[in-house]
């Protein structure tokens, strides 16, 4: 089967067209993706390992991104959660293909306090919330069946009333230390800028594709 190309590999990206603050680059990058066909623009792979170094990956939705970090929600007992508190360091990847984009950050992660968790839970469906109270994330489970029962139980608890946030849910933020932004070009001649955090700034390099 061949390969169907589906962007044109034609943008550039240079040291002279880079937004000089990465965090601003970086939300450019995101409202471009948001004029895409891509479903979820704000989905990034977390990179976390124990105490053990075992590297796991999976997808979560950045819910913002501003100077202070990139914010991201979970169960504080999933397995993600538990890397984290054993070893805060982690790396996120955007990947935008109809953009021929990437972008990887690495930094030291955080729990965002209780305030923030709540701003952000109250914006969830209805449902989303209390599946947020039903799932004992990353644990094994009998069937789907508990999961659907359980849910029953608490929209009869709930009845009328706002769902409260769960104590053992909430944010997460990386606090970067680096970016690395990666244009797709021509002939496999890609463009990669790497920003590395200095004292008060941040210094730019070239990285061969």
């Amino acid at each position: 089967m061949g390969f169907r190309k589906r962007v044109r590999l034609e943008t550039e990206f240079s040291e002279d067209t880079v937004d000089r603050d990465p965090v601003r680059q970086l939300q450019q990058w995101m409202e471009e993706a948001n004029d895409t066909p891509l479903r979820e623009p704000s989905a990034a792979t977390l990179a976390t390992a124990g105490t053990d170094s075992q590297p796991t990956a999976r997808i979560v939705l950045v819910k913002k991104v501003d100077a202070s970090g990139l914010m991201f929600f979970t169960n504080y007992g999933s397995r993600k959660a538990k890397e984290l508190d054993a070893n805060p360091k982690a790396s996120l990847l955007f990947f935008w293909d109809p953009l021929a984009r990437q972008v990887r950050i690495e930094g030291v992660v955080q729990r965002v306090n209780a305030k923030e968790s709540v701003q952000y839970f109250k914006t969830r469906p209805r449902m989303s919330q209390l599946s947020a109270w039903v799932s004992p994330q990353s644990r094994v489970i009998s069937s789907r069946r508990e999961l659907e029962e359980a849910v029953r139980r608490l929209e009869l608890q709930y009845a009328g009333q706002e769902v409260p946030l769960p104590p053992f849910w909430g944010g997460y933020r990386l606090v970067p230390s680096v970016f690395e932004f990666w244009q797709g070009r021509e002939n496999r001649l890609h463009d990669r800028l790497r920003f590395v955090r200095t004292g008060g700034g941040w210094i730019i390099e070239r990285l061969a594709p």
